[in-house]
This record gives structure tokens, C-alpha cells and sequence, in this order.
């Protein structure tokens, strides 16, 4: 599953592009929301989505990987700190 650019969000910085191993995304410059040319690249490292400053791109996980995703924030709620 491809990851998906909110273009309300997104300010076209282009860092998403950048980050990508794969070159999933291509960017035409400052400005513009970088488009998912290649979808069927892409590995779920996730990079895109960390490194967004405005959480414009989320990632849609294939089910076998979402069975094996935890949420860092999920295991900490059963600790007491």
C-alpha cells in the first residue's frame, strides 16, 4: 500500500522525497506536494512519515505487517513510572 500525501498538510518541502530510499516520491520543487510515482517500491520503513514536519504523509500498512506493528506509546501503558 502506497504511502498518501495529505495535500492540505503538506507545504511541499520536499523532505519526504528526500528521505525515501526508494524513490517512491517525486518532487518538483519548493512549493509543490510531491506526488507517489512508484507505490509498489515502497517498504514501509516509515522514513517519510517520521520525518514530515507537518504529518502530511501517513502510510497505509499492509495487514500482515500490521500484525506485527506495536506503538512504542502502547507499550509503555502498561508500565508505571
Amino acid at each position: 500500500m502506497p504511502p498518501i500525501i495529505d495535500k492540505d498538510k503538506c507545504i511541499g518541502c520536499g523532505i519526504c522525497a528526500a528521505i525515501c530510499t526508494m524513490d517512491v516520491f517525486s518532487h518538483s520543487g519548493k512549493g509543490h506536494s510531491p506526488e507517489v510515482l512508484y507505490p509498489e517500491e515502497c517498504w514501509h520503513c516509515r522514513a517519510c512519515t517520521m520525518d514530515c514536519p507537518k504529518g502530511a504523509v501517513r502510510l497505509r500498512l499492509p495487514i500482515p505487517y500490521r500484525l506485527l506493528f506495536v506503538d512504542s506509546a502502547t507499550l509503555r501503558q502498561g508500565r508505571r513510572v
